[in-house]
């Protein structure tokens, strides 16, 4: 049912193989996979870099509540621990939009209430999908709108590594 835009992050553990972990487990329905790039935390938790890319994803079988459990099933296979809100963290799979759905609902928000705040989901993004649109307070704009808008220093921050995510 729905094409989704995953965002995915990694500081425990191996932080690449718990991001391969994702692409490997999507298979054939990934459609597009950006580079590995390496971000500050966000959020104020003391914490090393994470490992971030942007996945974008299709399955007739799922709807956007079932894109929400397969991320919650491959971080909870992860080890995935929620002691410290926005913390170090093995792996954090969001659904960022899916299929365009806008959802006030508090299990699933849509899109992401935050993506078009978070220079380390608008850039993968683009670099995927250079015509992504988010919808942002009941208006459609551009992600490269919005990373344009962001805070040219946390765009900077967000800087692409020569590692990467290859699909098995």
């Amino acid at each position: 049912m729905a094409r989704v835009v995953l965002s995915i992050g990694s500081n425990l553990g191996d932080p690449l193989a718990n991001l391969r972990s994702v692409v490997d487990e999507l298979g054939p329905r990934l459609v597009a996979v950006s580079s590995v790039y390496a971000t500050a935390p966000w959020g104020g938790v003391d914490q090393q870099d994470f490992l971030n890319a942007t996945l974008i994803a299709d399955d007739d079988e799922l709807d956007c509540r079932g894109w929400l459990r397969f991320g919650q099933d491959l971080e909870q296979r992860a080890d995935r621990v929620r002691d410290v809100r926005w913390g170090p963290r093995s792996l954090d799979v969001d659904v960022i939009d899916c299929g365009g759905v806008v959802s006030a609902d508090p299990e699933l928000t849509l899109p992401h209430p935050r993506a078009h705040l978070r220079a380390f989901v608008l850039v993968p993004w683009l670099e995927i999908d250079p015509d992504a649109v988010l919808t942002v307070d009941g208006s459609a704009v551009g992600v490269a709108e919005l990373a344009r808008s962001l805070d040219p220093a946390e765009v900077a921050g967000v800087r692409r590594t020569d590692m990467a995510l290859a699909v098995s």
